[in-house]
């Protein structure tokens, strides 16, 4: 990998979440040399991937409100605080743990939802829903919510660019 490569992938690799082959997938793309630009070719490279890649990718996401904050990136530390999942109390905590147990079970993977402007009773209604999904229904809004995540991400680190 050259070190044109390695940086770029270095700084864009945490876009999506543990998944530095998203950055990767889109060095050298001429579209990825702006914002929207790199929005874009990012969005297409998680879409056109394999099936096992978008599992991957969904799997790396931290479950809610359950993690030490040790045990999370930088990112999602600072998008579960701003959401008031760190100040839980303990029936909220208690709720949390029993649908993030159900949901793993049964899609196989954590629930996700961007939670930016979001507070934690939005976050629970959201997750009592989603709950009620079938399986591929959750994929497709797992994977949306996973380039919201990804959007808010991109936005924050070009507006510590300026």
């Amino acid at each position: 990998m050259s070190e044109a490569r390695a940086a770029f992938v270095a700084r864009l690799g945490g876009i999506y979440e543990h998944s530095p082959w998203v950055a990767d997938a889109v060095y050298g793309r001429p579209e990825a040399t702006t914002p929207e630009g790199l929005r874009t070719a990012m969005r297409q490279a998680v879409d056109g991937a394999d099936a096992a890649h978008k599992l991957a990718l969904l799997r790396a996401h931290p479950e809610l409100a359950c993690r030490q904050a040790d045990a999370l990136t930088q990112a999602s530390q600072g998008e579960q605080r701003g959401a008031g999942l760190d100040r839980c109390t303990a029936d909220e905590f208690a709720e949390f743990q029993r649908l993030n147990a159900a949901y793993r079970q049964k899609f196989g993977f954590p629930f996700i939802i961007a939670v930016k402007g979001l507070d934690r009773q939005a976050i629970l209604a959201a997750f009592r829903t989603r709950i009620g999904n079938d399986a591929e229904t959750e994929f497709r809004t797992a994977l949306e919510q996973v380039h919201r995540i990804a959007g808010f991400r991109l936005d924050a680190l070009n507006a510590s660019d300026c």
